[in-house]
C-alpha cells in the first residue's frame, strides 16, 4: 500500500511542481499574487524534484525507508507551511486545500506503515 501512497504524492508533487513554472499566470489566479516570483519557482523545482523522487522510489515493491521518510517528511513541512502562513495571513486560504491533501497522504502513510514490510 506505502508503493501506492508514494507513487500518488509523487504525481501530485510533480505537477503542483510543474504549475507555476509553466504558467505563473493561472497559479497566481488560484493562489493570489505574488512578490518574488524566483522564489515560487525555485520551491516549485524543489517540489517537483521531491515528487520524481518518490516517483522513482514508489517503483519498488517494497519502498525504502528513505523513500518513505522523504514522503512523510515533505508532506509534514507542506502541511505545516500551509496552516502557519494561512493563519498570519501571508497566504491565502487556499493553501489549506493542500494541507488537506498532505494530511491523507499522512494518514495514507500512517496506515501503510503499520503493516508488515516484506523482508
Amino acid at each position: 500500500m506505502s508503493r501506492i501512497v508514494i507513487t500518488v504524492q509523487g504525481v501530485y508533487y510533480v505537477l503542483t511542481g510543474l504549475w507555476p513554472l509553466l504558467s505563473m499566470a493561472t497559479f497566481e489566479a488560484v493562489t493570489g499574487p505574488k512578490t518574488d516570483d524566483w522564489l515560487v519557482h525555485t520551491v516549485a523545482t524543489l517540489v517537483l524534484g521531491v515528487g520524481i523522487a518518490l516517483l522513482v522510489g514508489g517503483r519498488r515493491n517494497d519502498p525504502s525507508m528513505e523513500t518513505l521518510a522523504l514522503a512523510g517528511s515533505a508532506a509534514v513541512a507542506f502541511t505545516a507551511i500551509d496552516i502557519v502562513y494561512v493563519a498570519n495571513g501571508t497566504i491565502s486560504g487556499i493553501y489549506l486545500a493542500d494541507a488537506a491533501v498532505e494530511g491523507v497522504f499522512l494518514v495514507a502513510l500512517a496506515v501503510a506503515s503499520l503493516r508488515p514490510r516484506h523482508a
